[in-house]
């Protein structure tokens, strides 16, 4: 079978089957299980693929059929240029998480700019996305993840060892801070958001692949942000923040939360939707916490 017949043939097959972005996907799987890229599907077309090949790439389909997103499929996925390894246990990142990433890169310098040795905890790290990405950008911080989920744990380190930032970042088996000790710059976390009765309803690719874990936020949704508010005054240090990730509809709730803890918040920032997404929030009683 040739190249191009063979990503035509997968493309119809996701269609018939209803998958929304089925060219996208048979593009991707195809050139990504061959280790070709865009432009080889119009320069290579016609290149015949080999038995074993179109194979692998017929149990890919497979698995995309049966609603297993592309990225798991794949294993890995890139996140603001960073080769990232999925695993089990782990959310794949969204784009919408770039947002959290972005907003937190200025204040970032800024503190890298009057602290001599900054530090960042990123609260159910995952792969460890958010952390390493912020410690790509931010040569001068040194980061924690933290998670519950050991498989969790072991991607993230094989993440940061595999994008140069292995000495640079360390992981911790911890439920939020109870194991966590020190103080940090920058606490930083995209937690689990969505109500324990909506996750039934959630897309397949999401609730029958997405650790739930990392996916139920209690009955309203907000238990991990009464969580992080409640403890992280004791590891925030002066003139530190805290951001978080939330739901579209959250906004004025976690703010609440975050309030009553004896924080304010700096800015809020929408992502690429328009949907509120991200909030940083500082000490209230802190005067030098202004960034």
């Amino acid at each position: 079978m040739r190249l191009a017949q063979l990503v035509a043939q997968c493309k119809a097959r996701l269609a018939e089957a209803g998958i929304a972005d089925a060219a996208f996907d048979a593009r991707m799987l195809v050139l990504s299980l061959l280790g070709l890229e865009t432009k080889d599907l119009l320069i290579k077309g016609d290149q015949e693929i080999a038995a074993a090949d179109v194979a692998r790439i017929e149990g890919a389909i497979r698995r995309r059929l049966a609603r297993e997103p592309v990225h798991r499929i794949l294993g890995e996925r890139e996140f603001r240029n960073l080769r990232l390894k999925l695993s089990p246990g782990t959310l794949e990142p969204r784009p919408d998480t770039e947002v959290l990433v972005e907003a937190l890169l200025p204040l970032g310098q800024e503190i890298a700019q009057r602290v001599s040795s900054p530090r960042l905890l990123d609260l159910g790290t995952g792969t460890g996305a958010i952390a390493l990405a912020l410690l790509h950008e931010l040569p001068q911080f040194t980061g924690l993840g933290v998670d519950i989920s050991t498989d969790a744990l072991e991607t993230a380190k094989v993440n940061a060892d595999l994008n140069g930032m292995g000495q640079r970042f360390t992981t911790l088996e911890s439920w939020w801070f109870e194991h966590v000790t020190g103080r940090f710059d920058i606490i930083v976390s995209n937690p689990p958001y969505i109500e324990t009765g909506v996750i039934p309803q959630l897309e397949p690719e999401v609730r029958m692949f997405d650790p739930h874990l990392a996916l139920d936020g209690g009955k309203d949704g907000l238990d991990a942000y009464r969580n992080i508010a409640s403890a992280a005054g004791d590891h925030l240090e002066h003139g530190g923040i805290i951001a978080v990730e939330i739901g579209y509809d959250q906004k004025q709730t976690v703010t609440a939360i975050f309030i009553s803890c004896g924080y304010t918040l700096e800015c809020a920032v929408r992502d690429y939707g328009g949907n509120d997404r991200v909030l940083v929030f500082v000490r209230k009683s802190d005067d030098s916490a202004t960034v």
